[in-house]
């Protein structure tokens, strides 16, 4: 997620903020630091982790990576997943705290529903640090680490122009526009990123969205479910897609991605071009088949990886690396942030994006 030099940017930001969904963005280096000199905490403290729902594979790797990692740093972790929504992941945060834990790490399922919780964990003296989803309208949130999430947006948008270009060199096309969930801060922050490419190539007829569905409300798919993704393909395909091509889809992730191509085929249509993120087996080996056209890689390893190095940096009382000090604002404050960078992965480089992947890598070899 990118600040912008860019009036149109600007504002964009300062809208997503007002609505309380995130604002975000690069911009200069600097750092921020944790508590100074000597040991924050003792060195086997219960570090909570609180996950969402296990909706996509990152979030399944990100757990056994928690685990094993700040096991092996002599930590001892609490890593939840609420599977059953807000109210169960309010409940963990709440028991965490209760048992103690020093750190709490929340990938939220709603960045705005832990305001209660979070409070507790500050009055406790806990740290909080966001993982991948930015916590909304609190104060009691110390630093967020992520992948450069409007970015991911940028690369899906020009991956897409891209995509469909090789297929027929000159517009106009056909596409449509898909959405992560509402209730998930980082959604609105990708469609935005893909937009700031798309909408000007909408504005002067390059891309024609067909069923008029432009907006982030009318794009967005629900719990990131792939059957709620599926049916509004359907309808499209039904509703619009009589006579006429579907040249390329804006998918958020590789779950969807995929809901749309099964739908695409079951209307017995040619397939589109479509987006993905996220790197899931199924999608790189379509991606390799032939059929997605593109995915993102966020490496789980390292975004875990970074976030125990924040852990282990607060433990010690060390100064945290941070790289976006000013514009990660989460309606409250100004949340320090770390961000790392997300890579574009089509078939042209698919056999080289994954070679240190332990599970990817003999896939693509």
């Amino acid at each position: 997620m990118r600040m912008f030099g860019k009036a149109g940017k600007a504002a964009a930001v300062a809208a997503i903020a007002a609505l309380a969904l995130t604002a975000c963005g690069r911009a200069d280096s600097g750092s921020s630091s944790s508590t100074a000199g000597g040991e924050a905490f003792p060195k086997d403290s219960l570090i909570g982790v609180a996950l969402p729902q296990k909706t996509s594979e990152n979030w399944v790797l990100a757990e056994k990576l928690f685990n094993d990692g700040l096991t092996s740093a002599g930590f001892k972790p609490d890593v939840q997943f609420a599977n059953g929504g807000v109210s169960e992941q309010q409940n963990q945060i709440s028991a965490m705290v209760t048992k103690g834990a020093k750190v709490i790490i929340v990938g939220a399922i709603d960045g705005a529903q832990l305001g209660t919780q979070l409070q507790q964990a500050k009055d406790s003296g806990a740290t909080v640090i966001a993982y991948d989803r930015l916590l909304l309208n609190t104060e009691n949130v110390d630093y967020y680490v992520a992948y450069d999430n409007f970015k991911v947006g940028v690369l899906q948008g020009e991956a897409l122009l891209d995509g469909m270009k090789a297929k027929k060199a000159t517009g106009p096309y056909n596409v449509e526009l898909f959405a992560g969930s509402p209730d998930d801060a980082n959604a609105k922050v990708f469609f935005d990123g893909a937009m700031s490419v798309l909408k000007p190539k909408i504005d002067d007829g390059t891309l024609k969205v067909v069923s008029g569905q432009t907006s982030f409300e009318q794009a967005v798919t629900q719990g990131w479910k792939a059957e709620n993704a599926q049916r509004r393909a359907d309808t499209l395909l039904t509703g619009s897609y009589g006579t006429a091509s579907l040249d390329g889809v804006l998918s958020p992730n590789d779950t969807l991605a995929r809901a749309v191509l099964t739908s695409v085929k079951a209307a017995g249509k040619p397939l589109p071009v479509v987006t993905g993120q996220d790197s899931e087996v199924e999608s790189v080996k379509s991606i390799m088949a032939g059929e997605q056209y593109s995915t993102i890689n966020k490496d789980t390893r390292k975004l875990v990886e970074h976030a125990i190095t924040m852990v282990k940096d607060l433990q010690a009382g060390k100064e945290l690396e941070i790289n976006d000090k000013d514009s990660y604002k989460n309606g409250v404050k100004t949340v320090p942030a770390y961000l790392l960078p997300p890579q574009i992965v089509t078939a042209e480089n698919v056999k080289t994006a994954y070679v240190d992947d332990p599970v990817l890598g003999p896939i693509t070899k």
